[in-house]
């Protein structure tokens, strides 16, 4: 394409609100798909998460790390399911 042809062929796009001029309503599937990618996070899981700020030595880091990736889970679910195997399971509620 010589610089003349995209001159052309861009030339619409040098108006201003090019872009509603020809847009038209969301339909019912737009509109789903438009909130769904609007969501953030991960679903919660169990009662939802918490973010938390921890300190640890970098070796250490380095080896979780390792072992996440080997075990195909990321370092929060290593974490998480290594300190659920130290506590003792809830307490069931009365009632």
């Amino acid at each position: 394409m010589t610089t003349k042809e995209l001159e052309d062929a861009t030339k619409k796009y040098d108006q201003p609100f090019v872009a509603l001029r020809e847009s038209k309503p969301l339909t019912k599937k737009d509109r789903e798909i438009h909130r769904r990618a609007r969501l953030r996070g991960r679903p919660p899981v169990g009662k939802g998460a918490k973010r938390v700020l921890i300190t640890m030595e970098r070796g250490l880091l380095k080896r979780v790390d390792d072992a996440a990736m080997r075990w195909g889970m990321n370092r929060s679910q290593l974490i998480a399911q290594g300190v659920a195997a130290l506590l003792p399971p809830p307490k069931k509620r009365a009632g």
